[in-house]
Order: structure tokens, then sequence, then C-alpha cells
């Protein structure tokens, strides 16, 4: 199991990052772009972990036209990676919220996944398929190995609920916690975090279903982002192909948790 394998517990905690256009390419036409992500994680390996995320942006393009998009999601992932329940909601503009709702089991050889919303349907999943949760547990598990590239497929409930993506996750050199930082944020000056071991990672999303030309096939977006041993996430870089999002951690706040029996 990642868990026992993995030295540091996961930390419970509420981070909110302020997000600002770091650059867009190509014909994009988007000229600025501000928001935040509040993000608050609980929990532990014996009694699962809960997630509550809520990214609320604004992007601004050059005709004079903005979209505001608001996503909140909730999902609880079972300790082991065994079982997956998620809600997630989104709002664009002042259209009718899109929602999802659904769970997953994991059994010996394969996963299966019940949705309630958007429609009501059955299917299965690849048992080598990972939660998001286990998916942080295996990036740290490789980090602490010294390996620089790691593949997962991964659920996460998202898009229609029923998409899977292929995850290519790149690991730079470790940052030992007493390393000088140019530009501090509440995560590097908390005593808690200190003495933590993190890691330069980015990841990029393939969409499993999607036809390949040549073989190349563009990631649907990556996040690049230093993750701490406790599962800590600073630096945020989204990367949605035509533009890039950067968030700064602008509070950091440890919960209590209960540690395992």
């Amino acid at each position: 199991m990642a868990q026992a394998a993995t030295a540091t517990p996961f930390m419970a905690h509420q981070a909110l990052y302020e997000l600002k256009l770091q650059k867009s390419r190509g014909n994009a036409s988007i000229n600025s772009a501000s928001g935040r992500i509040l993000y608050n994680f609980t929990g532990s390996a014996c009694e699962g972990y809960t997630s509550d995320f809520r990214q609320v942006s604004e992007l601004s393009s050059g005709d004079d036209k903005n979209t505001l998009s608001d996503l909140r999601s909730t999902s609880w992932e079972d300790g082991a990676g065994k079982s997956y329940r998620f809600k997630i909601d989104t709002r664009m503009n002042d259209g009718d919220p899109t929602a999802i709702d659904g769970m997953a089991e994991r059994d010996a050889d394969h996963i299966t996944v019940k949705l309630k919303q958007p429609v009501v349907k059955t299917f299965t999943l690849p048992a080598a398929t990972v939660f998001p949760t286990e998916q942080i547990h295996r990036i740290i598990e490789a980090a602490r190995a010294g390996k620089s590239v790691l593949e997962l497929s991964v659920y996460d409930g998202s898009d229609t609920g029923e998409k899977v993506y292929n995850t290519l996750t790149i690991i730079g050199q470790p940052i030992p916690g007493d390393r000088k930082i140019a530009e501090p944020d509440p995560s590097t000056s908390s005593a808690a975090m200190k003495t933590l071991t993190r890691w330069p990672v980015t990841v990029s999303y393939f969409d499993q279903g999607a036809k390949t030309e040549g073989g190349e096939q563009t990631p649907v977006y990556a996040m690049s982002f230093e993750l701490y041993e406790n599962g800590v996430s600073r630096a945020l870089v989204l990367d949605y192909n035509d533009f890039v999002i950067a968030g700064t951690m602008g509070q950091f706040n440890v919960k209590d948790s209960k540690p395992c029996k």
C-alpha cells in the first residue's frame, strides 16, 4: 500500500491560491485572467481523505468578452485507493450549472463506476487506474525513490464523469526545506513545513479516448507545482495550451487531524 511506504502522512490543510495570467500563446485572444482556488484537504489513511475544491476564474479576451467560470468539487477517497465518491458542479457565466455525481469501487481485476449525473450509467475501468489522492501518493513514492518519470492512468470523475486520463509526470530534483527561496509564501514560512522536502513536478493529462496522429498527442492540460512530501502543493502553474495561469499561495492553514490508531 502506498501510504505505508510514505514516511510522512498527508497533512490536513486549507490553501488559497491567487490566480493570474502568466502568458497566452498562438492565436489565443486571452489578455487577462484572475481568480482564486480554495482547497480543503482532511482525513487520514485509516478514515479516508476528503477534498473540497473551488476554482473561480475570469478570463478576458481582446474583444471585451469576459468568461466567468465557477467549479466546485467534493470528493472522498478511501485510504487504500479502493473507493472514490465525487460531486462536481460547473457554472459558466450565468448559465445553468452542470453536475456530475458518482462513485467508483475497486475490485481485484477492475473498477466499477456508477454515475447518478449527468446520466445514470454503470461502466468499468481497468484495475490499474488510480484515483487522485492515490495519484499523489504514487508521485511522492516515485520522487522518494529517485525516479524522474511516472506514467499513470487517472480517473477523477471530471468532464462527463466518463473520462480517463493518461498522465505523464516529470519529477525534478528534491528541494530541501531549508533552502532559501526567491518568492516565499505561507507554506515556505510555516513552522510545520520547514523541515520537509519538496519536488518540482509537472503532470500532463492526456485524453485516453482521443485518437493520436502519428503517435503524437497534445495534453488536454498540464499542471506544474512544487509537491511537499506531506501532499501540500505550492507554486501552481496551470497550462491550458492556449494560455497559462499561475497560482500563488496566498493563505495556508494547518488543520487538526486524528492520527491513525
